[in-house]
């Protein structure tokens, strides 16, 4: 079962190109900082406006760089269910662990086309499944004796859960008799999820405050939710200050200010206002991230 602080993994740009250079760099930071586990091209991997070569070619990295010392979930995502299978194929043929599929923007699939979707890709992989449930950017919702059925699939082994439905975890465990990874897709709600029964979060903060966000979920892991909760608060100004304008323009300019990347983004995402880059410094300062000379 997969469990923790997993990272949404940026995807790295030098002048309209994938820097590999800094994937390769990001991958080790995380490897050291604590990060238990990757999340390459998913939304925050700008996915969506990579090429297929590209998304394949970052897959490749991540996972060759890695070399099996962190679990990586690759994002294979789309509305089309061919092109996600062509996705999770890679992704199994590179050497990650599990894909995270995503489905139903543009084409609003009611539940049963979600689960067929879903099913397709499973029974042409060999490898684990994470259902990524995002409504407001998918438009529908996998519902949860939708996710019931799913995970009665053998390779289905977990969710993304970014419903902001705190109450959403509880009533899939108890539809739900097996072990099954219960992430969180949002920060704000990370602590309050895992105490409805979570087991981790794939993060966006993670990208640039890893160790915080490890600790995190090690507190919640360990039911020390007094301690969870501090280091929350600690989080909460950066939290918001990554998402006062379209992600991941936030949290890549942050990831510049570390010296780990380029801040580029590619249309049409574009980079932060003054005002944003303000509070995206402060809150770094504010947790020592950075010094007052950035």
């Amino acid at each position: 079962m997969f469990y923790g602080s997993f990272v949404a993994l940026i995807t790295p740009f030098q002048q309209g190109e994938l820097d590999e250079a800094a994937l390769r760099k990001l991958v080790d930071f995380h490897i050291d900082s604590g990060t238990q586990g990757l999340v390459p091209v998913g939304t925050t991997g700008e996915a969506s406006t990579l090429s297929s070569t590209e998304h394949k070619k970052v897959v490749d990295i991540v996972v060759e760089q890695c070399a099996g010392r962190l679990p990586v979930i690759a994002g294979a995502g789309s509305n089309n269910p061919a092109e996600a299978l062509e996705y999770a194929q890679h992704a199994q043929w590179a050497g990650a662990d599990a894909v995270l599929c995503v489905a139903g923007y543009y084409n609003r699939p009611n539940q049963e086309g979600l689960y067929q979707h879903f099913k397709y890709i499973h029974d042409n992989i060999e490898i684990p499944m994470i259902i990524y449930n995002i409504p407001a950017r998918a438009i529908v919702d996998v519902l949860p004796q939708t996710m019931q059925r799913l995970a009665l699939l053998e390779r289905v082994v977990g969710v993304k859960d970014a419903t902001a439905d705190l109450a959403r975890v509880s009533f899939e465990q108890q539809l739900i008799e097996r072990k099954f990874s219960y992430f969180s897709g949002e920060d704000m709600t990370a602590v309050g999820y895992n105490a409805m029964g979570g087991t981790g979060c794939i993060s966006v903060t993670a990208n640039v405050a890893p160790r915080h966000c490890a600790q995190l979920q090690l507190a919640c892991r360990n039911g020390e939710y007094l301690l969870a909760q501090k280091l929350q608060q600690q989080l909460l100004a950066l939290h918001q200050a990554l998402f006062l304008e379209p992600s991941p323009a936030g949290v890549k300019y942050a990831a510049s200010l570390l010296g780990l990347c380029d801040a580029s983004v590619r249309l049409p995402i574009v980079a932060v206002s003054q005002q944003s880059k303000t509070a995206i410094r402060q809150a770094l300062l504010s947790l020592q991230l950075i010094s007052t000379s950035r």
